[in-house]
């Protein structure tokens, strides 16, 4: 099969929703993919009308040929982690979604079992990888609470960076936001997405994190109407905002949820969303394992 044929293998199976770029990689170098009847190699290119197998089963051309676009918003409470099947039997988030009428929710980042708030979500392997990918520089806004003193010393230390055990961290912002004495809440703005990289930075200076929840994830806020445990889809305008902090063009058409005209569907289109950030950066410092 000729390099130039069609569009990489793995941008093909993560645009029909299969999973995000570096999982599908992975794949590849394992062996597991075969594009008409030969083990695909990263740099394979294919097409929808390519015969395409997974560990032996074959991916329906109508699957990679869907081109709808959906992104939802989930409130994630605490307790539920971010996984599609939990050895330990811990409720999943995916457990509260509704099924994508093409391919399947991609989590863009994760967050920990104890963490809430925001999640994102797509059936666009490609539009997931480059929202998690440090070079588009997406930033991460959480609310925190915190047990223990902070001073100003700590919160310098937090902004000009630390050095933890798998590199250099550094909050782009920290704002006090309420609270007095041992029990006090903070926003704080990261710029990657590293396992628990919030906690293990306050846990640097010596503050221990009680609560944690994303509210912010680029242009998107979570806003008060999504209530724990609830998903809703982005609106016009955040799915321009979206594509437009990744360099992405409005190359496929955005896909609904909800039967048009549904009381779901008016009920979703009138929840009142905000768009955008009080926050400034900084500088730009720049993975896919949220805190």
């Amino acid at each position: 099969m000729p390099e130039s044929h069609g569009e990489r293998l793995q941008k093909v199976l993560a645009n029909a929703g299969l999973g995000s770029r570096r999982e599908i990689e992975q794949w590849i170098r394992d062996g597991r993919v075969r594009v008409n009847g030969r083990v695909a190699r990263l740099g394979t290119r294919a097409t929808s009308e390519d015969r395409i197998e997974i560990d032996g089963r074959p991916v329906a051309g109508k699957r990679l040929a869907g081109r709808e676009r959906f992104v939802i918003l989930y409130n994630k409470p605490e307790g539920q982690v971010v996984t599609r099947h939990d050895p330990e039997g811990r409720p999943t988030v995916f457990d509260r979604l509704p099924r994508p009428p093409q391919g399947r929710w991609i989590s863009v980042g994760r967050l920990d079992v104890n963490s809430a708030g925001l999640l994102l979500l797509t059936n666009d392997g490609e539009l997931a990888n480059r929202l998690m990918h440090p070079k588009y520089q997406i930033d991460r806004e959480y609310a925190v609470r915190v047990h223990g003193e902070v001073t100003e010393d700590m919160v310098r230390r937090l902004v000009n960076g630390i050095e933890l055990e798998d590199g250099p961290a550094r909050f782009e912002d920290v704002v006090e936001s309420g609270g007095e004495g041992m029990n006090r809440w903070f926003h704080v703005v990261i710029m990657e997405g590293r396992k628990r990289e919030v906690r293990r930075l306050w846990d640097a200076v010596g503050v221990q994190v009680s609560r944690l929840k994303r509210v912010r994830y680029g242009p998107v806020i979570l806003d008060s109407a999504v209530k724990a445990g609830q998903w809703r889809e982005l609106d016009r305008v955040e799915r321009k905002a979206l594509l437009a902090a990744v360099g992405m063009k409005a190359d496929r058409p955005w896909g609904t949820l909800f039967r048009p005209g549904s009381r779901l569907e008016a009920r979703a289109r009138g929840r009142k969303k905000v768009v955008g950030s009080p926050w400034r950066r900084r500088r730009a410092t720049g993975d896919d394992a949220e805190d």
